[in-house]
């Protein structure tokens, strides 16, 4: 095969207005199938009217042997033998035989059909003008041919994928349109163009922008010029008839997107929501049917809390898929047709109808296993309340002391009013389960089903009764225990009251020997120091008795407790042991009361009947009078020295010795002033008889 040969359409035209082509010929050998084809194209380029006009062909034989040209012109008597209507064959300068050459196509020229001429390039001017002309044939026509293959490659890509498109398009939009009457028959929703609209339309428009470009800006821009042909060899026109139609049916084509995207979306929320429905009513239900137990301790109840969450966890995930399909619903309604608003509505409420109901189930569920985890919790520990009040309900009781034994109450009532309060607490958590679990239903493919309960509201009532009784057996027992503090504390108070009267008494004893040693200066108060000694014994007595009154209360008591007699090792000893040695001591205090008030009254006696101013003649002293007060004053001056022996052998004197000594003095000179008297009588006449035991010596 030779040498491809370039044939051009520089847009150039002869004086009658036909269009010139240029085949450039070369040294080497010209494929003339190529041209054949390639000319073929070109002609196939211009339009009818153009075509009439005829063509001018310029066949440059410069650089080519004259045997190529001949064949070439030869060529296109069978192409295009009615469009030429001039051949101009430019020769070399002096190659060839010019003779030879003009008789050959001399000869030819009825039988080709168009004039062929010979000429130099020099002189072509003389059939064309130069401005039809390029500059290799000295005209001034520029072309770039270059140039001129690409825009035509654009332009032919863009005529073939557009009509392409078209075609397509037409059919789709034709399909759809047929669907849209025919209701039952399915749109082809699978059918899509081939190639891209946009893309394709893009392409168009660029091209067009080119065409225009060149046919207005491009002489002053310095680019390739524009000649009259350009319109003709391009198809502007073509090109923007092409779009026309392109733009019509791919808006048509946008159309039919819309609404197969519409009806895409509605079966897909469609499908979505009957997923939802289908699941929530059918697996998600049966899940929430089959758990309706509150367990029967906190960490039973627990793992149904951990059960149910599983639950709502998966509910989760159908929840979220029916918030996107709500939204898809709410935009689709904003902006969607009359036709499709009824429909997406219903998809709505069909959706929210199952997803609100069992959104509540869940809910009630939650609710329901929260108050039986709480109710739990508060059994087990009003169950430990119990528990630790019956551990010291059945402790023994050993405290030390009445505020120990109060205290220890104060903490058994306090324990008792806890328990009675987490006992209404229980009772009313109970009361609030069984409340909630009484408004409880089912819904099973769109039916309500009635639950059973009755297993769960016995186990609520069995666990409140269990707890009554357990709160009732330890109210008796606090009631026991209750009574058997109150008896310690009394218990305890009886001996503490039984040794403050040993303590009292004690005091008594202690006062009596250390204050009670007057005995009067006189019979008159010695007789009121013996009414009071006899008051104070009274006080004591009373003591005496009271604190053996508590000691028998401690005996009933401890008998009531049985417990050992705690008095009567202790208490009770050292009471009577005290008494003993008051009882001792009074009577001392007693004895040498009387023997003082005899005292004063003998010597009181003397000292009256010695006295001058009864009268001129003194009354006879009686022997007896004076032997008394001489008697008792000795009798009790060895009194007061003698100390006060108790039954156990110890010894206690009464006050100190300074008040003993004080005491003998105080006798002593009531006896020297009586012996003093008598001496005064002594001195009178023998009117005395005087007894020698009762006058003694006055020193």
């Amino acid at each position: 095969m030779g040498t491809p040969t370039t044939v051009d359409t520089p847009g150039g035209k002869d004086r009658r207005s036909g269009l010139i082509l240029t085949i450039p010929l070369c040294t080497e050998q010209t494929s003339m199938e190529e041209l054949s084809s390639t000319l073929d194209y070109l002609l196939g380029i211009p339009s009818d009217k153009c075509k009439a006009r005829g063509f001018t062909v310029i066949v440059d034989g410069r650089k080519s042997q004259w045997n190529i040209v001949k064949t070439v012109v030869l060529m296109l008597q069978n192409v295009i033998p009615a469009e030429v209507s001039l051949v101009c064959v430019v020769k070399p300068d002096e190659f060839w035989d010019k003779k030879v050459t003009h008789f050959c196509f001399w000869k030819e020229k009825d039988r080709l059909g168009f004039e062929v001429i010979l000429v130099s390039a020099n002189k072509l001017t003389r059939y064309i003008e130069p401005c039809q002309l390029t500059d290799e044939f000295g005209g001034s026509l520029v072309y770039d041919h270059i140039d001129w293959v690409n825009k035509r490659l654009v332009f032919e890509k863009f005529t073939k994928e557009s009509t392409s498109l078209l075609d397509e398009l037409v059919v789709i939009n034709d399909s759809e349109k047929s669907s849209q009457l025919d209701k039952e028959r399915p749109p082809d929703c699978n059918f899509l163009p081939s190639l891209d609209p946009e893309t394709v339309l893009q392409t168009g428009h660029e091209l067009l922008s080119e065409l225009q470009q060149r046919r207005f800006n491009g002489a002053e821009g310095g680019g390739v010029a524009w000649s009259p042909m350009d319109d003709e060899l391009l198809a502007q026109p073509q090109v923007m008839k092409l779009l026309d139609s392109l733009r019509e049916q791919y808006t048509k084509y946008q159309e039919v997107c819309r609404q197969r995207s519409k009806r895409s979306q509605l079966e897909d929320i469609q499908t979505k929501v009957m997923q939802v429905v289908n699941w929530l009513e059918g697996p998600g239900t049966e899940q929430l049917r089959t758990q309706w137990g509150i367990g029967d301790s906190i960490r039973a109840s627990q793992a149904l809390q951990q059960k149910h969450e599983e639950i709502e966890s998966q509910h989760s995930e159908w929840f979220a898929v029916y918030v996107e399909l709500n939204q898809q619903i709410a935009a689709l309604l904003s902006a969607g047709d009359e036709e499709d608003l009824v429909e997406l509505k219903g998809f709505q409420q069909q959706l929210s109808d199952v997803c609100y109901r069992q959104a509540s189930q869940l809910e009630s569920r939650q609710n329901v296993l929260q108050s039986a985890h709480e109710f739990h919790g508060t059994a087990q520990d009003l169950s430990q309340q119990l528990d630790g009040l019956l551990g010291m309900l059945c402790a023994d009781v050993a405290p030390a002391d009445g505020a120990a034994i109060q205290q220890t109450l104060k903490h058994l009532e306090e324990k008792l009013k806890s328990v009675e309060g987490a006992l209404v607490g229980l009772r009313e958590k109970g009361q609030v389960l069984m409340d909630q679990m009484s408004n409880q239903t089912s819904w099973s493919y769109g039916k309500d089903v009635p639950i059973d309960n009755k297993d769960n509201v016995d186990h609520i009532q069995g666990v409140m009764e269990d707890m009554q009784l357990r709160k009732q057996r330890c109210e008796d027992m606090v009631d026991v225990r209750r009574l058997k503090m109150l008896q310690m504390v009394q218990l305890f108070k009886c001996e503490e009251d039984a040794s403050q009267a040993v303590e009292w008494l004690g005091e008594l004893l202690d006062a009596l020997l250390k204050t009670h040693i007057r005995l009067g200066d006189d019979s008159q108060e010695t007789k009121v120091l013996l009414e009071k000694h006899k008051k104070f014994v009274d006080v004591a007595q009373s003591t005496y008795d009271y604190g053996r009154q508590l000691l028998q209360a401690t005996v009933v008591l401890c008998q009531s407790l049985r417990c050992s007699t705690r008095s009567s090792g202790d208490t009770l000893p050292r009471l009577n042991r005290v008494w003993k040695q008051f009882t001792v001591t009074t009577e001392e205090r007693v004895h040498r009361l009387e023997m003082a008030c005899s005292f004063h009254t003998a010597a009181e006696k003397v000292l009256v009947q010695a006295s001058p101013d009864q009268g001129d003649l003194p009354v006879e002293v009686e022997q007896e009078t004076y032997e008394e007060v001489e008697t008792v004053g000795k009798a009790l001056l060895d009194r007061l020295t003698v100390p006060v022996i108790f039954p156990d052998g110890s010894e206690q004197y009464f006050g100190s010795p300074g008040d003993m000594a004080s005491s003998a003095e105080h006798i002593r000179d009531k006896m020297k002033n009586a012996n003093g008297a008598l001496i005064t009588a002594c001195l009178v006449p023998d009117q005395f008889v005087l007894s020698s035991q009762i006058l003694w010596p006055l020193a």
